[in-house]
């Protein structure tokens, strides 16, 4: 029931310092430099931390638990993700999204999943939609999926310049965005509209033009994939300078000569260096999508599948080969999600009240522990917890 972590260096994602955090079922009770065991608590387990550093369970905003793919054809649809693939990578929060098939995936089983994942021990949440425009949802309306079904934050992943998209027009957009605001207001929750850009030249030409001449505001819309290629770097630095949020895609990166795509960790520090606030940035995994090659017709030539762990080792790159302060890398994992979809501080942080959702990580940026809501998912390294089904 109880568990105090011991001796400990926290990161909240601030620095503070070396603390003790009592852990009560599933919530963090308190965080102070000394505290003792008390025969009052009852079941108590004491870990000793010390040398290590304590932060918060990263949150990965895009990944597809049911699967996704298909692009080349029923075989090319990729499985989907097991409980153990995405607390191994320090991930405890997750958001599934549909991608490209909306058809022979669908949004009953992509809530029943994340209902899953809640039950086998961590946080699931889903947008509403996939690729395509009149996008699919589960009571008929993206407005009302948001208010009425408590995992739904928001709309997504909705495809815009991309070849596999349904082309929408700028109504299209407009409309959905206005729909997920309302619901979001409605409920008390995000209501971000999350897109997919594709390589298409018109990059985030619509969305500028939408923020132009609408009151929606830039926060409502949160692009992803945004290092796709150098072009669309470009222009997802002018959205997140003019105050939105980006996502770098974490399995995105150099696979071939051919390949556009930045590195994800480059990409982050490109983008701080060209004047982003670190608080503009999230990274997402787009875990168990699969990542199809395409030649310069169109055609689909090939196909890997993204990995959840691919978050993990972006983040530690953003530390060791980036330079960046283990604050800056953690919020982009942490705090920058949580404030965006509006789970914070219940998620994205270490204080007292904040779900126990915490990583132990050694000096090398090795994970030691994964605690999921109080529950120990990782131990000494070890899985220890495992899916129903693994």
């Amino acid at each position: 029931m109880f568990k105090i972590l011991k001796g400990g260096r926290l990161f909240s994602p601030e620095d503070m310092g070396k603390k003790d955090i009592l852990i009560a079922g599933s919530i963090i009770a308190n965080i102070d430099e000394n505290i003792s065991p008390c025969q009052s608590f009852g079941e108590l387990e004491v870990i000793d931390v010390k040398g290590k550093y304590v932060v918060p369970g990263f949150i990965d905003q895009h990944e597809h638990i049911i699967g996704g793919g298909g692009e080349g054809g029923f075989a090319s649809r990729t499985p989907e993700v097991m409980l153990s693939d995405i607390t191994s990578a320090g991930i405890t929060t997750v958001v599934g999204c549909l991608g490209t098939d909306g058809t022979t995936r669908h949004m009953s089983s992509l809530l029943a999943k994340a209902m899953g994942l809640e039950s086998e021990g961590i946080s699931a949440y889903i947008y509403t939609g996939c690729y395509q425009l009149p996008t699919p949802t589960i009571t008929g309306s993206v407005r009302d999926d948001i208010i009425l079904i408590h995992k739904v934050l928001g709309a997504g992943e909705i495809a815009i310049s991309d070849h596999r998209s349904a082309q929408p027009s700028k109504e299209d957009i407009k409309k959905l965005a206005s729909e997920a605001r309302v619901g979001g207001m409605l409920s008390g929750k995000a209501g971000v509209v999350h897109l997919h850009v594709g390589d298409g030249k018109e990059k985030l030409g619509m969305i500028f033009e939408i923020i132009e001449e609408t009151e929606i505001p830039i926060t409502q819309f949160t692009p992803t994939h945004i290092n796709r290629n150098p072009n669309l770097l470009e222009d997802g630095i002018r959205f997140a300078k003019m105050g939105g949020i980006i996502d770098i895609t974490s399995s995105v990166g150099p696979v071939g000569k051919e390949e556009k795509s930045i590195k994800p960790s480059r990409a982050i520090k490109y983008c701080i260096e060209m004047g982003v606030p670190v608080e503009n940035i999230t990274m997402s995994s787009d875990g168990n999508g699969s990542m199809p090659i395409f030649d310069e017709k169109g055609n689909f030539i090939g196909l890997t599948v993204a990995k959840p762990y691919s978050l993990y080792k972006e983040f530690k790159d953003l530390v060791f080969k980036e330079g960046l302060s283990l604050t800056d890398a953690l919020k982009i994992i942490t705090q920058n999600p949580a404030k965006s979809l509006k789970i914070y501080p219940k998620k994205g942080t270490l204080q007292k009240g904040s779900d126990a959702d915490i990583v132990v990580l050694n000096e090398d940026l090795d994970i030691e522990y994964v605690f999921a809501k109080g529950r120990c998912m990782v131990k000494n390294k070890e899985i220890i917890v495992k899916g129903n089904f693994e």
